[in-house]
């Protein structure tokens, strides 16, 4: 099945991009979601006229991206946790967690951009990538320091 895609899919491909897909895929979950349309003779010529605009959209939020990724880039983020004996965190750091404290410092990401392999369990400094979108990602550093006992 051939469709016309009217948002970029990360494993699939840009918005006005033509890909063909499986049956089910296609008509079960792109189309109903009006993530695409089907690639009929009338959608492709409406694709040629809009052609221009998905170029400018396009270019517009790979710029907005870029200029996100430059500022993620320089982040550190600071989260103090409870910790036990040889650096071992009560509990776990999870991206959920370090959107909020980028939220605080004024950077907005959606936690299902920050990407760890599993959650932090220890205390000190790592370094975690964050995919920005159109190929661009940054890394932040997070440091995990103890909690002060009060």
């Amino acid at each position: 099945m051939e469709l016309i895609l009217k948002e970029t899919i990360d494993t699939l491909g840009e918005e006005g991009d033509v890909v063909k897909v499986k049956n089910g895929y296609g008509r079960n979950f792109l189309i109903p979601r009006r993530l695409a349309v089907p690639a009929t003779k009338s959608n492709l010529t409406i694709l040629e006229k809009e052609k221009a605009a998905i170029v400018a959209r396009k270019k517009k939020q790979r710029d907005e991206a870029e200029a996100l990724a430059k500022k993620v880039a320089g982040a550190t983020v600071v989260i103090a946790h409870r910790s036990g004996d040889d650096n071992k965190l009560f509990g776990s750091i999870t991206s959920a967690e370090i959107a909020e404290k980028l939220a605080a410092l004024g950077i907005e990401i959606d936690k299902k951009r920050i990407i760890l392999d599993e959650p932090i369990k220890t205390l000190g400094v790592t370094m975690v990538p964050v995919k920005i979108g159109y190929q661009i990602s940054a890394e932040i550093t997070v440091e995990i320091v103890p909690l002060a006992a009060e």
